[in-house]
């Protein structure tokens, strides 16, 4: 009976294992999700893993050898119980590739779940640091920020990137 176990990978070499994985014949599966970038005045949207440093390979330790994704290009280790890999819950895989394909783990928009008049922190530009209100969308890269600055309150434009919820 094949299930699914968790696999650590180098930093920032998720991607890889999962490619040395699948060549090797392992059925392999990275959860990720959208993210927007802003790069060089470009605002782009990349791929990025949901569980950084972890994947998931399926098989079945009864008839399959398991130790040669150790030595994997890629892979640190496994999520293990002493000398055996430990198995990932059923359905919990399922779960998280049918909500990947729905794109509920996107974040798309920093904006999203602010309401009007929530508290946010600003983190990054010359007001960084700066708490204040949010009062809503400007435009399709910009949010529209209540802000006490110099004993008065100011509205001010900044990249929705530059938000976050204050606690």
């Amino acid at each position: 009976m094949t299930d699914w176990y968790a696999v650590y990978s180098h930093p920032n070499a998720e991607k890889t294992a999962l490619g040395h994985l699948q060549r090797q014949g392992f059925e392999a599966y990275l959860p990720q999700y959208r993210k927007r970038r802003r790069h060089a005045r470009r605002t782009e949207q990349v791929l990025r893993p949901l569980f950084p440093r972890y994947l998931f390979v399926r098989f079945d330790i009864a008839q399959v050898r398991w130790r040669p994704i150790l030595s994997t290009v890629g892979v640190c280790g496994m999520v293990r119980n002493g000398d055996e890999p430990t198995r990932v819950p059923g359905g919990v895989i399922e779960a998280l590739q049918a909500n990947e394909g729905s794109g509920v783990f996107d974040a798309l928009s920093p904006t999203k779940g602010l309401r009007e008049g929530d508290a946010v922190r600003i983190v990054d530009g010359p007001f960084a640091e700066l708490i204040g209100r949010f009062c809503g969308v400007a435009d399709a890269e910009r949010v529209i920020v209540l802000l006490d600055f110099l004993g008065r309150q100011v509205s001010a434009r900044v990249p929705a990137e530059a938000i976050a919820a204050a606690p």
